[in-house]
């Protein structure tokens, strides 16, 4: 059995993070989605509008998703040491190619694991783009 591991935001779900979501699942057979805590996020970015326990929802409620974790940190190193700790192997860590390093990169080929890059769809809606079309409208 092949697992995925893919972590998310989440925040003000579109089309762009499911079709993302959809591509991790067709990479594995088990597909766990870390979602990034508000503290997590804030380190890189603003804090997220949805709040934790909601996004986590949103990401269990997908029929694809496996299981869902917290992950702390940007860097899922942690967390997928928690995992291995659990008794998960994690195969694959996958991630949309818009970042040129991807954390947690090291660690997955540490342990025999290897990084998937998924295309990023410029095209579709992105949580900021959203943002600003509200603050736009009247």
């Amino acid at each position: 059995m092949t697992v995925g591991y893919v972590f998310v935001v989440a925040d003000l779900f579109h089309s762009g993070q499911l079709r993302h979501l959809r591509m991790a699942n067709k990479l594995c057979d088990f597909l766990i989605v870390g979602v990034l805590t508000d503290v997590a996020v804030a380190t890189y970015k603003r804090k997220p509008i949805t709040p934790f326990d909601e996004r986590v929802d949103i990401i269990n409620a997908l029929d694809f998703v496996d299981m869902v974790v917290r992950q702390d940190d940007r860097d899922p190193t942690e967390t997928l040491k928690r995992l291995k700790e659990d008794g998960w192997h994690v195969d694959l860590l996958i991630h949309a190619d818009d970042w040129p390093e991807i954390p947690g990169s090291e660690y997955v080929k540490s342990i025999g694991g290897r990084v998937v890059r998924t295309p990023y769809g410029k095209s579709l809606s992105s949580t900021t783009k959203i943002i600003e079309k509200i603050r736009g409208s009247k």
